[in-house]
């Protein structure tokens, strides 16, 4: 780490980060881990300013059509703040970081900093050679775990959290960026992943989010043997920790949803009710094309599997539409697979390549009217499910988790159900961080209402 001051001095005005990140889960925690180290080796703290921020980070996202056209554009509207004050750093971070490398910085001059995913734990020093070098710095590599060895302990900021519990992606689907962007699966040792989640709990953290790209190919190291732990068993164990009353995984893939994962949602019951599980597409002609490695008919086996370990799952998916060659045919056998599965929640998106994949060297014959259309026809359906979904809460009482007070506040606070529903309802601050139970009295159209029936919590 540097040996830059930590802090402010009467002498020394505190540094400001202004920091702004894109896409996933993932990168929502890399980016409050670029926050925890730049805060522990230089003393920065956040602001919501960016004219008056020492260094500006934009954490990038590569997986939305025109990543790179979004990101150049946001760094035009940074180049007045450099301007104004050439001694203040412009970092980018993330997947299209990854991707760009070094043209990154030259197309963007303005760009002090180009580091990847993996390399955020080297912000501190990269910071110190772009300022004695007067030139930019980049570090796209894949030093696999290093970064989890090199970061700062967990902080709490609220009773959930995430923790990232690998990195990485070895399955190479035709559409996707992130195996070239994120390098391939490596699993954090197992007693790391435990101590960061008891860290976590001993702050206040009821409920924890296990992360990775695909963490359902997690497989940790146990100690100084050969063994692995996988991530049912990880989930055996975070269950044992006292205080930690939820437990949350993301994102999966159904080629590795295996029978000891189903099982856990039967047998653990500190595992939410909530599961997402992106299956794309309906058609066994596109998944081979998109390189799922699993049938229509294994997926919906799986579905009928995990509903029957857990009755009240909310079952939640992505879906691209209009992959090349997708016809009226293959489209249709995604909405009878969502019929059958019922999906309440969904991230549906219309194709479009990215660069770099194998699907980007396909034609893309889908007509973009069509696309619309029939992206417009898929989300209307989950809405409906969605809608009975939320409906049939209304009249049962929920286990609430108090996370915050509700964004129109006037003394009423927002939690979150098991199976993954905001729900409002009127309470004090200090139920923040309780479990308690809540009757649900309506479903709006985004989230629940409710009533809390008495001051009993957990």
């Amino acid at each position: 780490m540097s040996d830059a001051v930590p802090s402010a001095s009467p002498s020394r005005p505190q540094r400001k980060l202004y920091l702004i990140s894109w896409g996933c889960q993932m990168n929502d925690y890399d980016s409050a881990k670029m926050a925890d180290v730049l805060a522990a080796s230089h003393g920065y703290a956040r602001t919501d300013k960016p004219e008056e921020a020492d260094l500006l980070l934009l954490n990038t996202c590569s997986v939305r059509e025109k990543a790179q056209e979004k990101v150049f554009s946001e760094l035009g509207r940074w180049r007045d703040w450099k301007q104004a004050a050439p001694g203040r750093v412009i970092g980018v971070g993330g997947c299209v970081a990854s991707q760009e490398g070094e043209a990154l910085a030259e197309r963007a001059p303005i760009v002090d900093m180009v580091f990847g995913p993996q390399t955020l734990h080297r912000l501190p020093q990269m910071l110190d050679a772009t300022r004695a070098a007067q030139r930019p710095m980049v570090d796209v590599s894949f030093p696999e775990i290093e970064k989890f060895d090199r970061l700062p302990e967990p902080v709490a900021s609220g009773p959930t959290a995430f923790v990232s519990i690998m990195e990485g992606c070895s399955k190479f689907c035709t559409f996707c960026v992130v195996p070239y962007t994120r390098g391939a699966e490596v699993s954090r040792p197992l007693d790391d992943v435990l101590l960061e989640c008891a860290q976590l709990v001993e702050q206040g953290v009821k409920e924890i989010t296990l992360l990775g790209q695909n963490v359902n190919a997690y497989r940790g190291r146990m100690g100084d043997t050969a063994e692995t732990c996988d991530l049912a068993l990880l989930i055996d164990y975070l269950a044992q920790i006292p205080g930690l009353a939820r437990i949350r995984y993301t994102t999966s893939h159904p080629a590795e949803f295996t029978d000891a994962l189903i099982e856990s949602f039967a047998a653990q019951p500190k595992l939410a009710s909530y599961l997402h599980l992106p299956v794309q597409s309906g058609s066994d002609r596109i998944l081979g094309m998109m390189k799922r490695g699993y049938t229509r008919a294994q997926f919906l086996d799986k579905i009928r599997r995990v509903r029957a370990a857990r009755p009240d799952l909310s079952l939640s998916s992505d879906f691209i539409v209009g992959f090349p060659t997708e016809s009226d045919d293959d489209f249709m056998q995604t909405m009878d697979l969502i019929a059958e599965a019922r999906f309440d929640c969904a991230f549906s998106f219309n194709y479009s390549p990215r660069p770099g994949t194998p699907a980007a060297n396909l034609r893309d014959t889908v007509p973009q009217e069509v696309k619309e259309q029939r992206l417009a026809i898929l989300q209307a359906r989950i809405r409906q499910f969605d809608d009975a979904f939320r409906q049939a809460l209304v009249g049962t009482t929920q286990r609430i988790l108090v996370e915050r007070p509700a964004r129109r506040g006037e003394g009423r606070m927002a939690g979150r159900t098991s199976c993954n529903r905001v729900v409002n309802f009127e309470g004090p601050e200090t139920l923040i961080g309780r479990l308690v139970d809540v009757e649900i009295t309506e479903a709006a159209s985004n989230s629940l209402r409710g009533r809390l029936p008495g001051a009993e919590a957990a």
